[in-house]
């Protein structure tokens, strides 16, 4: 799901270089790049959506028009709009929050952010593809319910009852290459809360696979920790936060709640795609974007900056070795006896 903004220049390290001025020209030679296709699908090709798509791929063009239609591609089989809470189809998924393994919290961070709590410990079901189904029906929901002038979200990652075991190397890969690659510039920050010492292990072996800018926006915090208490203190009201997290929040995961919850707002998503908002993936706007295919955006590109599929097939590489390794290691005695866990994002 997109929303249409206003474009505003980002005061990113990485985009200082460019003036606003700058910044517009390669958002419209980018929206050029698209065609028609531009005009019928308003939301993803917006100045905001294109903005992400480049500041993604370091402001190259060549590469964010490539990574925008892919993405354009993506959404036309994917279909994310289409999943619902309880459909009686393939693409019910309500089964996949019973233990709360991933949900939006019903407040904001202080910056505005819309918050999602993954525990990974919670894992309830072993189909990578409806946990992936459920992962973006979650992304889109927290799009759904960003404020106006807000496109990223927080995501708290709970460690409880997380072991090397709930590693999962398939939807892993898969998790990331559908962040990476269809939800570019979305994540403000990830807390990792309490992650036990193998974890952090893990962290050490996949962090040089990733963007600066990416792994910059991941802190790991302890509730031991005086500063990580400030570090929570700065992001979140504390009155609404979970005590889990170091709150004083006594509210946890209720399943029935957010279940209707989420059927409120899968009818606020079907009267936004029914409004004309979300444009139709269409066999035609298919057909258009296939003869609008750059010819000279290969990742064969070494020059370029940005990312490439060949990149991302080493990161994915390494971070099989790295997962090996990991699962070869021995639970911290402190870690298990303490119940502290990780996750995979």
């Amino acid at each position: 799901m997109e929303k249409q903004m206003s474009f505003k220049k980002r005061e990113s390290t990485t985009d200082k270089a460019l003036s606003h001025e700058e910044q517009l020209a390669k958002i419209y030679e980018v929206r050029k790049m698209m065609g028609p296709i531009a005009d019928r699908l308003p939301a993803i090709c917006s100045e905001d959506s294109i903005s992400r798509y480049l500041r993604a791929r370091n402001w190259n063009t060549k590469k964010a028009g490539k990574m925008l239609k892919e993405t354009i591609k993506w959404r036309s089989e994917f279909k994310p709009e289409k999943i619902q809470w309880v459909s009686n189809a393939p693409e019910d998924i309500a089964q996949e929050a019973e233990t709360g393994k991933m949900y939006r919290a019903n407040y904001y961070d202080k910056f505005g952010r819309t918050v999602l709590i993954l525990r990974p410990g919670f894992q309830n079901t072993n189909a990578v593809n409806k946990q992936i189904m459920y992962l973006v029906y979650c992304m889109e929901n927290a799009i759904l319910n960003m404020s106006s002038d807000q496109e990223q979200m927080a995501w708290l990652i709970d460690f409880q009852q997380w072991n090397t075991s709930s590693i999962s190397l398939k939807a892993t890969r898969e998790t990331a290459k559908i962040l990476q690659n269809h939800y570019p510039e979305r994540l403000g920050i990830g807390i990792l809360y309490n992650p036990p010492k193998v974890f952090e292990s893990f962290w050490t072996m996949v962090k040089p696979f990733l963007e600066p800018k990416t792994h910059k926006k991941v802190k790991f915090v302890y509730s031991d920790n005086p500063q990580s208490k400030k570090v929570m203190e700065d992001l979140f009201n504390m009155d609404k936060l979970e005590s889990a997290f170091g709150g004083r929040s006594s509210g946890g995961f209720d399943y029935e709640a957010y279940g209707q919850r989420m059927r409120e707002d899968d009818k606020k998503m079907s009267s936004f795609v029914d409004s004309g908002c979300s444009s139709a993936y269409s066999p035609s706007i298919m057909s258009e974007l296939q003869r609008s295919e750059l010819s000279s955006d290969q990742c064969s590109e070494a020059s370029d900056e940005g990312g490439c599929s060949s990149c991302d097939k080493t990161a994915s590489s390494n971070l099989e070795v790295a997962n090996e390794k990991v699962q070869g290691q021995p639970h911290d005695s402190k870690d298990v006896a303490n119940g502290n866990t990780k996750v995979a994002v």
